[in-house]
């Protein structure tokens, strides 16, 4: 079964930093490309990066381009996303989803050549002083 577990979320003060872990139980992490989604309250689902299988090649929207960082440590079987100068805007649930092909700006602007059965849980991350 193909779906992914995200953890690492929690309450975080304005400017400060969180590291959140996307890992897989049932199969190997490291055949697919992994994007990182995000949904806020009364909002739709967005997307905020993407990585390839192989972790060299990456993508970011403009939103969090220069404060997050994805990287994937394919021998523990994880994508993880760094997220540091954390805004207010940045509160949202983060789901992980693994990407039908390689890791393109489009998958994550338009939220297509997502493998739908992946869908993690989420984790929460609250921004706030």
């Amino acid at each position: 079964h193909l779906q992914l577990v995200e953890s690492g979320g929690g309450l975080v003060q304005p400017g400060g930093s969180l590291t959140l872990s996307c890992s897989a139980s049932e199969f190997t992490l490291n055949d697919y490309a992994i994007g990182w989604f995000r949904q806020a309250p009364g909002k739709e689902r967005e997307g905020v990066s993407c990585i390839s299988n192989s972790g060299d090649s990456t993508n970011y929207v403009d939103s969090v381009k220069g404060r997050f960082t994805i990287s994937r440590d394919n021998a523990k079987n994880t994508v993880y996303l760094q997220m540091s100068s954390l805004k207010p805007e940045d509160t949202a649930i983060y789901y992980c989803v693994a990407l039908k092909l390689t890791c393109h700006r489009t998958n994550i602007l338009y939220s297509v050549g997502l493998i739908a059965d992946s869908w993690g849980q989420g984790t929460q991350v609250t921004v706030s002083s």
